[in-house]
């Protein structure tokens, strides 16, 4: 049963439908046929709940009659493992992935063409904002090439060095990669990164030159890099431009031809890795999945290798790019699966799923990711730590890069020790948390690991072993209790054009880096390596080579190891009271300079109160740096006109007095972006 009824209101016919969505698609093209849908503004009652529209409801109604009819379930037997591609993008921020995937989007009907389609696989609010990937992203793809129809599973990765752990991952769910390279920029540090994450783990690698469009471009330049640096033949080189479309065909018909079907048989025991899972209120867990042998569909039993527990298959289907469910999955295909998982814990990252009665040996899994920084976070107000607890345990669920541990702070009460892979990295899920969670936290100064080599036999006691490593600079050791310090450091990647050299050079020497090596990739562009302490680049080295650079050097690298180093830890202190919060390691050579321009930061950023804040650093009981910020203050003189001096120096005195006993008893607040801003170098220091 439905029924239309059509009102006049105001100039404009407003029509109510009740009535099913099959009923109303009909209706639509019932009503189109008959052109009277130009002037139509609709409430529309169905069953799917009430939605109101205006005069762009035509649109409306073809993308719902589109997605609609792509709900009719996939038949995926049709696809046999011999005709399945899984493929990633990979390459350096800003060299054209995402353009590329939209391409290969419309082109293979995933998605209609349109000039909206912008980023499409970008589907947090962070990345549409920053205009970067942050999250790998899943697409089946139906691909008709010499009679035979294929799937291809594409992911698209993010590009900056923060989230290479989301592109290893990626990695591992396929048989092949898309290089892509900017026509006019050239191989960048993350290009040779993730080229050698491809090549470590034997894929086959498709070399894209991006942006042939451009005014500067240079693809003949770009060819010789490749084969220069990588060893590819510059003939294997495919020249496309995502944005116009060109050539986007022949990556396609690469893609089919190059890359190998995965190795999996659907006669095998069903063994599924869970390479990325995110949260849905109603739904509970949805795990995306490689299967690697059997199948599965709606009504199995399953079980956790990991955890031992046994979930029956609510729905099973493929991403293109949204949900598209399928009566089943095989071997070799990728998608989503849903079973009923409700707590965050039971869905690990790497886990395997298996049938309840055919157990099997559990796939390799993934390695986990190491942090580089380390950050305390805190609720605003701690009631509702439990809300903020609820919410970090379904964020790292989706981001499983991130470490927790439990903290507390005497000033901010109980919160966590956070783990990440950079500092963009903690301030992306800083902000998705307050996007998605709605929750508002405060974000202490980022420090990286330390490790200590233990003197005092207490302590090795203590801590039951002699090398300890240190993630809360509250907890640094004194000197007289260590035979040692060690730092972490990395193995720093720079390419930049030769008439930057100089000024990097400098900028490296004065973050203690030791240089490696430095060669010329051609005639203008030099890549220089670096061992640097991770401390000295982990907050603002990537700005400062952007700012040195005119933008035009990038910056990679990779975990080397620890290394001796003479460190202190130095507090800061608020009016003789100690901000825990604040306290951070340094190199004993730059500890008072860096004291002194931290506590000239925290006088321009604590707000002034009625009484004078001494702002000191400290090493020990040294105080190596102090900042005064003045208390407001009124005057107490502008009603005397004239008289003796002593009545004025009585009101000065009183006043003074007074200064003095709430500097006594005032507590100084620290606005929270405090923690992060003080860190951060500026020029003018």
């Amino acid at each position: 049963m439905h029924c239309l009824t059509v009102t006049y209101c105001r100039g404009m016919f407003l029509a109510t439908f009740r009535g099913s969505l099959a009923s109303l698609m009909r209706l639509k093209l019932e009503m189109q046929r008959l052109k009277h849908m130009t002037v139509v503004s609709w409430a529309l009652r169905t069953q799917y709940g009430l939605q109101r529209m205006g005069p762009s409801f035509n649109n409306y109604l073809s993308r719902s009659y589109s997605s609609h009819s792509q709900q009719e379930k996939v038949d995926m037997s049709r696809f046999p493992v011999e005709n399945i591609r899984n493929f990633s993008i990979i390459a350096h921020i800003d060299h054209g992935k995402s353009t590329l995937a939209d391409r290969l989007l419309e082109m293979t009907g995933a998605i209609d063409k349109s000039h909206s389609n912008k980023q499409v696989l970008d589907k947090l609010q962070v990345e549409r904002e920053r205009g970067i990937t942050v999250k790998a992203q899943t697409a089946s793809l139906f691909y008709s090439h010499e009679g035979k129809t294929y799937l291809l599973n594409l992911i698209d990765t993010p590009g900056h060095v923060d989230f290479s752990y989301e592109v290893s991952r990626s990695l591992s769910a396929c048989q092949g990669v898309v290089l892509v390279v900017d026509a006019n920029e050239g191989i960048q540090a993350q290009t040779v990164a993730n080229f050698f994450l491809a090549f470590e783990a034997q894929l086959t690698i498709i070399p894209v030159i991006n942006k042939i469009d451009l005014k500067n471009a240079d693809p003949d330049r770009v060819e010789k890099q490749i084969e220069r640096i990588f060893d590819i033949p510059k003939e294997e080189c495919i020249r496309v431009s995502a944005k116009l479309g060109t050539n986007v065909e022949q990556v396609l018909q690469t893609i089919v031809e190059k890359i190998p079907p995965p190795r999996a048989d659907s006669a095998d025991h069903l063994k599924a890795l869970v390479f990325d899972s995110t949260f849905d209120h109603y739904r509970g867990v949805i795990a995306f999945v490689a299967l690697f042998g059997g199948h599965v569909g709606k009504g199995d039993k399953i079980m956790s290798a990991h955890t031992l527990k046994t979930y029956e298959v609510n729905d099973v289907g493929i991403l293109r790019p949204d949900e598209l469910a399928t009566d089943k999955l095989y071997a070799g295909q990728v998608g989503y699966l849903i079973a009923g998982m409700k707590a965050v814990k039971e869905a690990q990252i790497g886990d395997t799923l298996h049938l309840q009665e055919q157990p099997v040996k559990p796939l390799p899994g993934f390695k986990p990711a190491k942090p580089m920084v380390f950050a305390g976070m805190y609720p605003v107000d701690q009631s509702e730590y439990n809300n903020l607890r609820s919410a970090v345990e379904k964020l790292t669920l989706n981001d499983s890069s991130v470490t927790v541990h439990r903290d507390s702070s005497p000033a901010l009460g109980a919160g966590w020790r956070l783990g990440f892979l950079g500092l963009l990295h903690m301030e992306v899920f800083n902000q998705r948390l307050e996007q998605e969670y709605n929750a508002a936290v405060i974000l202490t100064v980022p420090t990286v690991p330390y490790k200590v080599i233990l003197s005092s036999p207490k302590l090795i006691k203590e801590y039951g072993t002699e090398e300890i490593t240190i993630l809360n600079p509250t907890q640094f050791p004194d000197k007289f209790h260590v035979v040692e310090y060690l730092e972490p450091v990395v193995l720093g990647t720079v390419i930049t054009p030769g008439d930057y050299i100089g000024r990097i050079m400098s900028l490296c020497q004065d973050r203690r880096a030791e240089q490696k090596s430095m060669v010329y990739i051609d005639d203008d562009r030099v890549m220089l390596k670096y061992l640097f302490p991770l401390n000295e680049i982990v907050v603002d080295f990537y700005d400062s080579l952007k700012s040195l650079s005119s933008g035009y050097a990038s910056f990679d690298y990779e975990d080397a190891g620890y290394e001796p180093a003479d460190l202190v830890k130095m507090d800061f202190l608020l009016n003789g009271c100690k901000v825990e919060e604040l306290t951070t390691i340094v190199h004993k050579q730059k500890a008072h300079f860096i004291g002194k321009v931290i506590c000239e930061r925290l006088k321009d950023s604590i707000p002034r109160q009625l009484f004078e804040i001494a702002v000191q650093a400290a090493i020990g009981s040294k105080i190596i740096a102090r900042e005064n910020i003045k208390a407001y203050r009124k005057n107490v003189l502008a009603k005397c006109y004239g008289g003796d001096i002593t009545r004025k120096m009585k009101l000065l005195k009183r006043q003074a007095e007074g200064k003095k006993k709430m500097r006594k008893i005032g507590n100084v607040e620290v606005p929270k972006d405090v923690f992060i801003n003080v860190l951060k170098r500026q020029k003018d220091r």
